[in-house]
Parts: structure tokens; sequence; C-alpha cells
């Protein structure tokens, strides 16, 4: 049997998927079974509530886990290049870099980015990877695909075998959309791809649609490539589904910016539409923003927080979801909504994960240092606490993308200006510790140097050392994670038990 015609058949078996087979380990529905359960029985999705490191906010920072050990360069086992540091006994495979050719005979984007586990069985994982594309050469999907045909964003879908270590394809799955920066995976086994803009006919005539919006991209057949409208438009960054009540959690990667809820009219229908909020905490007011000529008060979380400082949470309704400005300007219409009702900000709000019965969040430039900060939500309690701050670019440079593990602790993703980047693990006692390190450096006399794929010819000589780590989603003991530049995806494993993550 051909590599292809195994992807054909794993995707056979994704679309007969229903709620008796065994899901991504985030969610225990597949879409009927959620659609069908109510709030009393998918409470039971909920983990027993446990702020990670609540009391330890200015956590303790570790040069290396004292469980997995200090990092060194490991062979790739795909192309026996040492891309990675990593501590002793994990291993990892390389996969989908910038140019290869898919399975559906198209090369593979660059700018890889977002991405998560959206559907399993016992032999196959299938994930969704976005690319982070913002120019105008085009579409790189089938037309049915494609939202935009000027635009050349989007995601791509990858099929992993956990139980042989091997991947088994990929493929176009919807494109024509503007900087899919992140996202996040659903129960019903898709993934909402995020545009990281609001870039539209108003700020280039040869566009053909508005940009800004949320896409649903299922883990088997065809993207519908028609926007959530009612989910906004706005500089998306990453969104999360709490399984117990279908609502939707959004970040925006501005400053100001803010933090979301949407409410569907029915949960695991978003195309059916909804009721976009943003968070407002119970607290005085510490900052103002000027909007078409009036300053109005807000709440600032990102500087001159108390470690585990804690608010009480309410929301205040967006009347205008699809404002992608304010008049006269580019950009805002949706997050001045919220401010001028004093709705509270983070300072670009990137990451955003459910575990453990809470959404966390991340402010990727909060902070006294600008460095980072973790906040924990409880959608049952109604409350926002901070969980983490960086106190140095040393200790971890602006986290972006984050993940939950299913040992218990979060995965930060860099996205700083250090000369090597880093992910980081953060348990639940607030210890945060370097995990993984580039070493893709292909520069001649890097520490990897010149290297031509063998498949395509594709030469690459850049320092991938200062890329950032992105993507990161686990399932079992797989840890998948992206190289955004040169564009390479590594799948990752190993002794997970001996530590937290």
């Amino acid at each position: 049997m051909t590599t292809r015609d195994d992807l054909i058949d794993s995707m056979r078996d994704f679309a007969k998927t229903d709620a008796t087979k065994e899901m991504d380990p985030n969610w225990t529905y597949g879409r009927r079974g959620f659609m069908k359960s109510g709030v009393a029985a998918a409470a039971a999705v909920a983990m027993p509530f446990s702020i990670l490191g609540a009391k330890n906010a200015h956590a303790v920072q570790l040069p290396y886990s004292p469980d997995y050990g200090p990092l060194a360069a490991v062979a790739d086992e795909a192309t026996g290049l040492s891309l990675l540091q990593l501590p002793e006994g994990f291993r990892y495979t390389s996969f989908g870099w910038t140019g290869d050719i898919m399975s559906d005979g198209r090369p593979t984007p660059s700018n890889h980015d977002g991405m998560a586990v959206v559907a399993a069985d016992a032999n196959k994982v299938v994930i969704v990877r976005n690319h982070e594309k913002g120019g105008t050469t085009g579409s790189f999907a089938p037309a049915k695909v494609t939202y935009d045909p000027l635009c050349d964003g989007g995601t791509t879908n990858m099929v992993f075998a956990p139980r042989t270590g091997q991947w088994v394809g990929s493929y176009a799955s919807i494109s024509g959309t503007i900087r899919n920066c992140a996202g996040g995976p659903t129960p019903w086994n898709s993934w909402i791809t995020c545009e990281e803009t609001t870039n539209g006919v108003h700020t280039n005539a040869n566009y053909a649609k508005q940009h800004g919006y949320c896409f649903d991209v299922p883990a088997s057949g065809s993207a519908r490539p028609v926007p959530l409208v009612d989910m906004g438009c706005f500089s998306h960054e990453a969104v999360a589904v709490d399984p117990v009540t279908g609502y939707i959690y959004e970040t925006e990667d501005s400053t100001p910016s803010g933090f979301y809820r949407f409410i569907p009219k029915t949960p695991g229908r978003l195309e059916m539409g909804g009721k976009l909020q943003m968070m407002k905490l119970k607290t005085a007011t510490n900052a103002k923003v000027e909007i078409l000529a009036v300053e109005y008060p807000y709440f600032n979380t990102a500087v001159g927080q108390a470690p585990g400082a804690t608010w009480d949470v309410e929301w205040v309704d967006i009347d205008e979801p699809n404002k992608p400005f304010v008049s006269g300007t580019s950009y805002g219409g949706v997050r001045a909504q919220g401010l001028v009702q004093g709705a509270s900000s983070l300072a670009r709000g990137e990451g955003v994960w459910y575990g453990n019965g809470v959404i966390y969040v991340c402010s990727t430039s909060g902070g006294a240092v600008g460095k980072g900060q973790i906040f924990a939500y409880d959608p049952r309690r109604e409350t926002f606490t901070l969980v983490y701050e960086s106190s140095g670019a040393d200790v971890c440079d602006n986290p972006d993308n984050i993940a939950w593990s299913p040992r218990g602790s979060l995965i930060l993703c860099e996205d700083g200006n250090n000369a090597v980047s880093r992910m980081h693990g953060l348990t639940t006692d607030g210890t945060v510790f370097p995990f993984c390190a580039s070493n893709a450096d292909f520069r001649t006399g890097g520490a990897v140097g010149n290297y031509t794929r063998p498949s395509t010819g594709r030469l690459f000589n850049s320092n991938g050392m200062t890329s950032e780590f992105c993507g990161a989603t686990f399932h079992n003991e797989w840890l998948f994670v992206c190289l955004q530049s040169p564009g390479i995806t590594f799948a990752i494993t190993g002794p997970w038990d001996n530590g937290a993550l």
C-alpha cells in the first residue's frame, strides 16, 4: 500500500468518527456526542479545579528540569541532523518542511504556526496546522476551500501514526486567508483557524473580501471557507472551547487587547451565530484609551499586579462583532466597543488553552518587564487569576502559543528576541524550566550547516535558532510542535513520566 493510499484510508476512517471512538485527549465527545450532551452531562469533562501556581506567580526558574535533566543536541530520526536540543532520552522526527510535496501534490506552505491534534484513533492522529502567510501570492489550496483567491494564508492537515512514530501524509485544507496565526481545537474534531488581521478592501483594493475572521477546519472532509462572522472581526490570535458549555474564548493580538467569549446559539454549530462579549474585571480602572477624541478609563492587567492576584469577572456585550475598524482608522472596531464600557485588557493576548477545567490565557507582552504573563480564567467561578509572570528574557522570553499537557502542566512557546528560541514547562507548583531549544542554524559554519532537501532540492541556509516555536500540542506520549522558520514540524517523545510534562 502506498503512503497516499494509507492517507486516503485514514481520512475515510476519520470521516466515520462518532462519539464511541477515542478522540483527541482534550475531549470526551465527538460532534454528535457533544451536541446531544446537556450541560449536566458535559460537566463530567471538567477536572477538579486547581490554579496553576496561584501562590507563586513570580515562580522558581530553573536552568533545566530537575527531573528531565539538561538539554543537549539530539539528531532528528528523519534526517540525521541535530535540529533540537532536548533532555536525555527524548527523541523526535521531523516532517512537513517548507516546500515538501504533500499528499495532494502541492508544496508545503511556509510560516508554520499554531496547530492542534483534532482527532485520533488507536492508529492515526490528525493535526491541523496554520500557515501565517500575509502575502498576495494566491491561495495554496483548491478553489472549493479558498476564501479570498489573492491571499496565501491557510491551513494544512497532517496524519501521524503514533504506534510506529511515522508521518503518513498531509494536504491543503483551507486557504485564501491572511496571517493564520493560531486558533484552537474543538470537541467536534476540528480546528478553528484565526486571521491575525483586519485587512480588507479598505486597506487593499485588490482583496476580494474582508478579513479578520475565524474559520472551522474539520479533521477530514472539506472545510467551508465561510467566516464565522459573529465571532468577531479583529486581530484574532487563539481560541479555546469550554466543553462544559460550548462557549469559545478568544484572544486578540494587539495592545490594548480584549479577552472575549462567544456564546453560540447552538453549541458545535458556530455557523448559526451567537453573541460576542468582552471581559470586564471588577476592579478600579488604571489606564485610559482615546477613541474618537474621547478618553475612556479601563483596567490594564499588564502592570503592577501582585503574585496570585485574582479578580471577579463580568462580561460586556459587543453589539457589532463585524465592525473591523473605528471610523477614520483601519482597526479597533470590536475592541473599542468593549473599552468604552470599561472592559479590561491584556498586553498582546496570544495563546489560550483549556485544561483542568480552566481556560489558560497568555499575555505575551504583559508583566513588569514586558516579558509575559499567564492567567487562568475559571468559567465556573467567574474569576481571572495571574498564575505566572516572567521576570526577564533569560527566564522566559515572551511566551506565545501554550498547550496543556496530559500530565497536568503547561508548555510555553517563546516568541521573543533571544539568540536561541526555547519551549518551557510550567508546573502546577509554579516552577518554570526550559524543555527544548532550537539548534537549527543552517548557515555556513552554523550548528547544522547548509542543508538541501533530497526530495525537492530546496536549500536551507538561514538561522532557525532565533525562530519561534509554535503550535505545541500533545497527544498521549507525543508532543507536536513547529519551528516557524524555515518551517518544520516535529513529533517529540520520550520519558515524560519522569517529570511534569
